[in-house]
């Protein structure tokens, strides 16, 4: 237990192991921030069982959401190509405790992955009748994770970030957002915070760290996936940054149609969910469809996959998509941020964090 410590940062339950220099940190103009469980690793912490034998665990035999070794790989590949650096800037956030850092360490080796740093939740101090509440609430700790690695990035950095929707967290990464952005007030900050069951001592830290971090909105875009299945429609209120996904195959997809991996990079990790996940190719054309269907794919990015798709057998050579897609009417940068038509806000004005329809 002492080892953890001595190699960590520690503030409250939050602790972080740093994997690079703070300057490497700071160089970093775009940063990609993980969940770990159920948005990388297939595994469950949301309760003393689970949380028990996902600790037990063997770093070979922890299973990945499907695809999801592949994406980051290629994604690492070909963000090293445009920027020409050597790190791809990968974070993760984990509600696990620190003393699965090592194992999980060994998992990442085998997935040939090096993040810049790690989080992970000190939950020992919540073992006790008293505290147990707290074993799966995380908003408190992730909010505070991320403003906390918020002052070690650069100061116009900008992040995209992934979770699922077993652990709100399309709240945590909005709110955090929000809070970053100064759209909410000290007053409506606190309230906001106490419903989602954060304690008094880690809203005042949050606040704190609000009061350090710079008035800029990072949050270049959140992917969701959906591991419980909730609604995608649910989503809608976080505006269209939000993209609540069903599979890796969906945010390869996007992340093409930004112009952050190529179109041969999106075919790889369709390869792998058919090969190594029994995917089918009906499957991933329906995942497709679907995309079309939420008006997320504009034209372009589907004529040039499903060329792709056709030329190496992905799709069969009669393939037309079944429903017509939008346009693209707003590309800055070579991001998509809108399609042809009437849609929800890319961030809305207000976001509803206090009643949740799911």
């Amino acid at each position: 237990m002492a080892d953890w410590r001595n190699k960590a940062q520690i503030q409250d339950d939050v602790v972080f192991f740093r994997y690079v220099t703070p300057g490497i940190e700071r160089n970093a103009a775009e940063v990609y921030i993980w969940d770990l469980d159920k948005t990388y690793l297939d595994t469950t912490i949301d309760s003393l069982p689970a949380l028990f034998a996902t600790a037990l665990e063997r770093a070979f035999t922890k299973r990945n959401v499907p695809g999801t070794s592949t994406l980051l790989q290629v994604l690492s590949q070909d963000w090293k190509k445009k920027y020409s650096q050597m790190r791809f800037p990968l974070y993760f956030i984990s509600a696990s405790p620190p003393q699965m850092e090592e194992r999980i360490g060994e998992k990442f080796l085998l997935d040939e992955i090096r993040p810049f740093g790690c989080f992970y939740k000190d939950n020992l101090a919540n073992l006790r009748p008293s505290r147990l509440w707290r074993l799966n609430k995380q908003v408190g700790y992730k909010v505070q994770a991320l403003l906390q690695l918020r002052n070690q990035l650069k100061e116009d950095v900008r992040q995209v970030c992934w979770g699922d929707d077993s652990e709100s967290d399309a709240i945590i990464y909005n709110l955090y957002s929000d809070i970053c952005a100064r759209r909410l007030g000290p007053q409506d900050l606190r309230s906001i915070l106490r419903h989602l069951s954060v304690t008094t001592e880690q809203i005042d830290a949050i606040l704190r760290l609000q009061s350090e971090v710079p008035e800029h909105d990072p949050v270049d875009k959140i992917y969701i996936n959906l591991a419980i299945d909730t609604d995608p429609d649910y989503y809608l209120k976080f505006g269209r940054r939000t993209l609540p996904t069903y599979n890796t195959f969906q945010v390869a997809l996007d992340l093409m149609q930004d112009g952050r991996i190529h179109a041969e990079s999106v075919h790889n990790i369709a390869q792998d969910m058919i090969f190594n996940y029994r995917f089918t190719p009906e499957e991933l054309q329906r995942s497709l469809n679907d995309l079309v269907r939420r008006k997320v794919i504009g034209g372009r990015c589907l004529k040039e996959f499903s060329a792709l798709g056709v030329e190496r057998g992905l799709f069969p050579q009669s393939f037309i998509n079944s429903l017509h897609p939008a346009l693209e009417a707003k590309v800055v940068d070579g991001r998509v941020y809108e399609l042809e038509g009437h849609f929800e806000p890319w961030i809305p004005d207000r976001i509803d964090y206090i009643h949740d329809y799911r």
